[in-house]
């Protein structure tokens, strides 16, 4: 039977990955945000000590993902999936039964570094490997689900913490992140199309020509299909510059995310105003992924990026003007479809530029980095309102360097494979 006439298995790897994906929301800052108070009311924990606990995670995941990548490459995300989400799932478990500070520190350390440093770079990567002329919109489903997974998610915790309280929140998400994230990992993920004599995106070579397609598209197809090594990668200056930018404008995202809603109420917000504001940023952002995903096969990655820079940085000017319930919620809007651009564009940057050879080692170091980046937002925000008494200036200097990192972009021109790589 011709490929072209069967359903290609790399959409059960999508399945699979949206599925991971969406039980990833059981380790989501918004969902720790849930149990903060209740943790703190009985363990007499301050906010700083439990909210530390996801910083020093961010740490640990930027770590973990060029490991995780590498490893990705050489066997593929079947066997790390597995493992990273049971250490979630485990880690929810003893969170519903710990009573030291130190146990919720190594437990939630450990699963949201496994989230951030593992099963988000394998997932992604996955993608890359099994699609080339689909992959945008592949990508666009998996993270419409991670969206998905906290708004579902979110209510029902809030549930189950208020009948229950937060022990068996704990267990749900363990329960949770089994059964959504384990199962399908071992059931349905494969390394690449190749180890099952497919070709990528389920197509033969010819299949553009033999439909009477037009040539464009089976030169895109070669050309994507360009086979960059790790380090061929590392030597370009394109490389470093994407980095660059990529670590600056994570500073930004998690700086204002983590401070939002303090910063609307002393605005003026009323505390429900600044909540209501989370739950449209996430709607936008599960929406924006899926146009976003399907756009990025239309329009270059490099172009999406800058457009990506361009849209944080102007949801920056509105939200330090945001006084007012539509100012906030236009911001919401902006924010949560490029909140959502910005970790959507660097898996197809990545794999524009370098092709899926050694996508897994490339794209770990830009996890590394954007995680990076994620850790040390709020430390600044926070060190800047400790000092001023507001987040302006903060958030000032975030859309400045929004703008700027667009420009790092706009002159990274293309790599050229080396001729040494095309033998």
């Amino acid at each position: 039977m011709r490929q072209s006439q069967r359903f290609y298995y790399g959409w059960y790897v999508v399945g699979a990955a949206a599925a991971i994906n969406f039980a990833n929301a059981s380790v989501a800052i918004a969902i720790l945000s849930i149990f903060i108070i209740p943790i703190g009311n009985e363990l007499d924990w301050s906010r700083t000590e439990i909210a530390g606990a996801a910083s020093l995670g961010a740490i640990l995941g930027a770590a973990f993902a060029p490991i995780s990548g590498w490893i990705v490459d050489r066997i593929g995300s079947r066997l790390i999936l597995v493992v990273g989400c049971i250490a979630i799932a485990a880690a929810c478990l003893y969170l519903s039964v710990v009573q030291t500070l130190i146990g919720f520190y190594i437990a939630f350390t450990l699963a949201r570094a496994s989230e951030l440093g593992v099963t988000s770079v394998a997932t992604s990567t996955a993608i890359g490997k099994w699609f080339l002329l689909f992959r945008g919109r592949a990508t666009g489903l998996i993270f419409f689900a991670e969206s998905a997974g906290i708004i579902v998610l979110a209510p029902i915790i809030q549930f189950v913490i208020g009948t229950e309280g937060w022990r068996m929140g704990w267990v749900v998400l363990a329960g949770w992140m089994f059964a959504i994230g384990v199962l399908p990992s071992a059931l349905f993920m494969r390394r690449q199309p190749e180890d099952m004599g497919l070709n990528v995106d389920g197509r033969l070579r010819n299949v553009a020509s033999e439909s009477g397609r037009a040539d464009s598209t089976n030169e895109r197809e070669d050309q994507e299909e360009v086979s960059w090594t790790f380090a061929q990668a590392l030597r370009t200056s394109t490389f470093w510059l994407f980095l660059i930018s990529l670590f600056v404008v994570s500073i930004g995202t998690s700086g204002i995310g983590v401070h939002l809603v303090p910063h609307l109420i002393q605005q003026g917000l009323s505390s429900q105003s600044a909540v209501g504001a989370i739950s449209v940023m996430f709607a936008a952002g599960a929406l924006a992924s899926v146009a976003l995903g399907f756009a990025s096969e239309r329009i270059s990655p490099p172009i999406l990026m800058i457009l990506t820079y361009l849209l944080v940085a102007i949801s920056v000017g509105i939200l330090l003007v945001a006084d007012t319930i539509p100012l906030t919620y236009l911001f919401a809007i902006t924010s949560g479809t490029a909140t959502i651009a910005f970790f959507i564009m660097p898996l197809l940057l990545c794999s524009s530029y370098y092709g899926r050879a050694s996508l897994g080692s490339i794209y770990g170091v830009s996890k590394a980095v954007q995680v990076g980046g994620l850790a040390l937002g709020p430390v600044v925000a926070g060190l800047v309102y400790d000092t001023t008494g507001s987040y302006q200036r903060a958030f000032l200097w975030f859309g400045l360097l929004a703008l700027g990192s667009s420009l790092l972009i706009l002159i990274a021109r293309r790599p050229t494979l080396p001729k040494s790589g095309l033998a």
